[in-house]
Formats: C-alpha cells, structure tokens, sequence
C-alpha cells in the first residue's frame, strides 16, 4: 500500500489551477486545452518536441485535425516553437512560457486586441502563399513583432517587396527585414524613399522598365545593392 501511495504520488504533475479556469476566457476550446496537457506531460517525460501523432495518440482526435489545433496555438501566440543550437544539430521544443504569461496577464482586452491583429498578419501571409502557414513560419512572424519589434506596416511592406522581386520565403522577407533594420529604416517612407534614390541612380535604360508590368521605382532588390 506504501509503495502504490509512493507511485501515485510521483506520477503526479503541476497544473496552474487558472488554466483551467480561464482557458474559455482565452479562447481555448477543450481540444486545444487537451493538446496543452498532453505536450506538458510530454515534457515532463523528457520528450520536449512531441509530433502530433504522438500527441493525438493520446486523444480522440486525428494527427491531422492536431497539426491544425497545433498550428492554431501557435498562430495565436499561445504556444512557441523554440531552437537550442547548443550542439551541432537543432532542437526543437515546445515553450508554453507565452501561454503561463497570458493566463497571469492582467491585461486581457488588449491580449484580445493583439491577438485579432496578429489573426490579420497571418491571413494576409496566407493569402499571398495561397496556404496554410507552417507552424515555423508562424513562429517567424511572431518573432518578427515580439523579439525584432518590427512594425506591421514594415513586415506588409518586405512581404510586397519579396512579391514583386518574385521571391516569396520567408528566408528572403526575414533577409529584408534585416537589411531595413540595419540601414535604420523605420518607416515604409523611408524604404520608399531609399529604394527610389537607388534606382534613379541604377537605371540601366527605359528597355528594362518595359519589361515589368508594375512599377519598381519604389522598390529593389536590397540583398543585392
């Protein structure tokens, strides 16, 4: 009796008490909460960067529809995707760190404010890829607004940048993003303005601007100036 008391007693796990409580305030469905626990226990396990369908095995739901649960938290800031290259390979984990500050936030109509901004920021990606945004791609966004602190308008302007040089990745609007940042440019008018006096001094004819049906006097190639 002493020793399943022992068991049971180490086979316990620490649950703040106001994710339950708050997870429909949040905007947690039960499934999404499930996937909560499950990635925490993972973790507790020592396995940091469960799949989803090492995740849905536990659940009634597919691997599919838990990829997209997944991508959801991940979209809506509530779950992290973070790198250690402390070694020679790449680890990836899961951070729930971003979800533990939410629920301790008193702030939550401007959490709910920022959250229906960055929902904007990743639809409009998503149009231009015409897809669904990998849960990298959107821990790149998120990174871009939290860590860089890049203004919206900056990352719309980089992605239409990236359009119209027909490079559309994510690789190449980061690369942008960092080259803007570098130069001390702020503002999309100043971008604006950098980009035209660039150009009205590497105009190679009136034959190359007949190639291109829009204008990219506004706009070059920053990563080859």
């Amino acid at each position: 009796m002493k020793q399943k008391l022992q068991y049971i007693l180490q086979d316990q796990i620490n649950i703040p008490m106001l994710l339950i409580e708050k997870h429909a305030a949040l905007g947690i469905t039960e499934s999404q909460l499930a996937i909560i626990l499950q990635i925490h226990v993972t973790q507790q396990k020592g396995n940091f960067f469960p799949t989803p369908e090492e995740i849905a095995e536990h659940l009634t739901i597919s691997s599919e529809e838990c990829s997209s649960l997944l991508r959801q938290l991940i979209q809506r800031d509530l779950l992290s995707i973070e790198e250690d290259k402390g070694d020679e390979m790449i680890k990836e984990s899961y951070s729930l760190e971003r979800l533990w500050q939410k629920i301790y936030s008193e702030n939550e109509p401007e959490t709910k404010e920022e959250e229906h901004h960055m929902g904007e920021v990743f639809q409009k990606f998503e149009r231009e890829f015409g897809r669904p945004l990998s849960p990298f791609e959107i821990e790149m966004i998120n990174n871009w607004l939290d860590e860089d602190e890049h203004d919206t308008s900056m990352i719309y302007a980089a992605l239409r940048e990236a359009v119209l040089m027909g490079k559309v990745n994510f690789k190449y609007i980061d690369r942008i993003l960092m080259e803007w940042q570098r130069k001390g440019i702020k503002s999309v008018q100043q971008a604006q303005k950098t980009s035209k006096a660039f150009h009205q001094n590497n105009q190679t004819g009136s034959a190359e601007k007949k190639e291109h049906p829009y204008d990219k006097s506004l706009y070059y190639n920053w990563l080859e100036e």
